[in-house]
């Protein structure tokens, strides 16, 4: 049986490389060398649930119910402008002065919130082609994701760092799933320190307002506007900075997220971690009730975090509540139900 001699050691560079999938190209007549891409298994990487509402009779009826009010209150200016104009014509002009000043501010906010909506939807955009990218290993695709969010946080001074170190190092890159690590980690690691720092305050906030409060009804509404203020918070670190019609749809996609990952029950997990701390010896009733809606509010924060962060977490480790469960637990009595924070 003859044997092919071997192949002789050779120098080429890096740029000249073709990586191929096909085991037969080593075989073709090519002026570059073959690289031959190991197979290996995909990794799983999280997906956030997309909104998807068909159109509806109501939405269809409350359409037809705000044009019908904004035409009531159009024609009500009106015939608010001619009645003072024929009172006095100074009244008229100062009228239909306010009436110019409202309705450029209508425009303003309308734009304002277009155009925060349009940035939640390029960052869904971003982390829909990562994901993508990410799958089928394409170089291709994932240059095109790192100019994009390089676009992104262009004008953040936090990132000019990551951007320059990406730049020298991104032609040295040659898989799509190593170039997209690497734009995780040069542009979101420091976002993502400051996520983490922005759920943990809110979360002993809540822990220990909570704890002391007297009126069960302060503490729900103390935890809903932490809950909204955090998203809001995150959305802006990550570059959505949201209006109202945004901020609604991004707090629905957190709960949503929320209800498809069981963040907001606090099943068996959550009870044998607090137990496993030993909280349930060392805490007073009342302060355990604030360590629980501490916990509960770094849920909607890793929630939050995901669902704004342009990139899912491959690179960098994810946010867990073992993240915050040593500062949240970090508390304990001065004699009997009087919570300190250290």
């Amino acid at each position: 049986m003859s044997l092919d001699p071997p192949r002789r050691p050779a120098a080429f560079r890096l740029d000249r490389v073709r990586v191929t999938d096909d085991p037969d190209a080593a075989s073709r007549p090519d002026d570059r060398p073959i690289v031959l891409r190991e197979p290996e298994e995909t990794e799983a990487v999280a997906i956030i649930p997309k909104p998807r509402r068909p159109a509806r009779w109501t939405d269809l009826l409350f359409g037809a119910i705000g044009i019908l009010v904004s035409l009531a209150v159009g024609l009500w200016v009106d015939q608010l402008v001619r009645n003072l104009f024929q009172r006095a014509d100074w009244l008229g002009w100062v009228a239909l002065a306010a009436a110019g000043l409202a309705l450029l501010a209508v425009l303003a906010i309308g734009t304002r919130e277009i155009a925060g909506l349009m940035r939640l939807r390029r960052i869904n955009r971003i982390r829909e082609a990562a994901v993508d990218a990410t799958i089928r290993d394409d170089s291709k695709a994932a240059r095109a994701v790192v100019r994009d969010l390089v676009a992104l946080y262009a004008e953040r001074a936090e990132t000019a760092h990551g951007r320059a170190a990406l730049e020298r190092h991104a032609s040295e890159i040659i898989d799509g799933r190593d170039l997209i690590g690497l734009g995780e980690h040069e542009l979101l690691k420091t976002l993502d320190a400051a996520a983490r720092t922005l759920v943990l305050n809110s979360a002993k906030r809540v822990t220990v307002v909570t704890a002391i409060s007297p009126r069960a009804a302060v503490d729900v509404l103390f935890v809903l506007v932490s809950a909204l203020r955090l998203i809001r918070q995150l959305g802006q670190l990550y570059g959505g900075k949201p209006g109202t019609l945004g901020f609604l749809r991004l707090a629905r996609t957190v709960i949503a997220h929320l209800a498809v990952t069981g963040g907001m029950a606090a099943g068996d997990s959550l009870v044998q971690q607090v137990l496993g701390h030993g909280i349930a010896a060392r805490l007073s009733a009342r302060l355990g009730e604030g360590v629980i809606n501490g916990i509960l509010t770094a849920r909607v924060g890793i929630a939050a975090i995901d669902v704004c962060r342009p990139l899912p977490f491959r690179a960098e480790p994810a946010p867990s509540m073992a993240d915050f469960m040593s500062e949240l637990t970090r508390l304990n009595t001065v004699g009997k139900g009087k919570p300190v924070a250290e």
